[in-house]
């Protein structure tokens, strides 16, 4: 099962851990999620291969790939190679800049040209903010958003009685697939007799789930 194999990923690297931590959002978490950590090659490219997969076994159908600047960038590239390598899905990928290039070529869209059905990749939704500029600038250039492909779903409540997540799929009609999401992550600790921390984590999930 590959939720399983990505928390054990997740978890040797540090990018999931387990305690007590303070969110931007001023909640206190039961765990913390840092897809920065993902900071080598072994670590992006096993990333690339757990994201290739879920976009691959989600059904959702797209022809390219997209990474919203800064942290889409190394995401969507990982994604596109190891489809290439080991699904043996060749596909076009694009990045845009945070600023417009003056020289060259010019223009705020780094790769292929965005065409057709476009796959966004990012780490987590939070305010939905980068989905929302690459939303723009897919439908800028004529092309079509497909979905948002994405590390983690907290599965919890924004500042209303959606999460982050079914914000996206509300406002735009947009299917998001998650390599890992919550319940995954509670079942996880549930088949491996954690429960001191699965305790913690399902009262997290009481007050701010969906």
């Amino acid at each position: 099962m590959h939720q399983s194999d990505f928390i054990k990923l997740c978890l040797d690297l540090g990018v999931l851990r387990f305690g007590e931590f303070t969110l931007k959002s001023g909640r206190r978490s039961p765990y913390f999620f840092n897809a920065g950590l993902f900071n080598t090659g072994l670590a992006i490219g096993s990333l690339g291969r757990f994201y290739a997969r879920a976009a691959l076994s989600s059904g959702v159908p797209f022809d390219m790939l997209f990474g919203p600047a800064y942290k889409g960038i190394p995401l969507v590239t990982a994604t596109a190679a190891a489809m290439a390598e080991h699904e043996a899905r060749n596909l076009p990928f694009a990045f845009n800049r945070k600023e417009a290039k003056d020289h060259g070529e010019g223009g705020t869209i780094v790769g292929a040209p965005l065409k057709g059905r476009v796959l966004i990749i990012d780490d987590v939704i939070t305010a939905g903010t980068a989905i929302r500029e690459s939303v723009e600038i897919i439908r800028a250039q004529g092309a079509t958003p497909a979905g948002v492909l994405i590390a983690l779903d907290r599965e919890e409540r924004g500042q209303g009685t959606m999460s982050a997540v079914q914000e996206v799929q509300q406002t735009f009609g947009l299917p998001v697939i998650a390599v890992l999401r919550l319940r995954d992550l509670m079942a996880h600790l549930e088949a491996a007799g954690d429960r001191a921390v699965l305790q913690t984590v399902q009262a997290y999930r009481d007050q701010y789930g969906i």
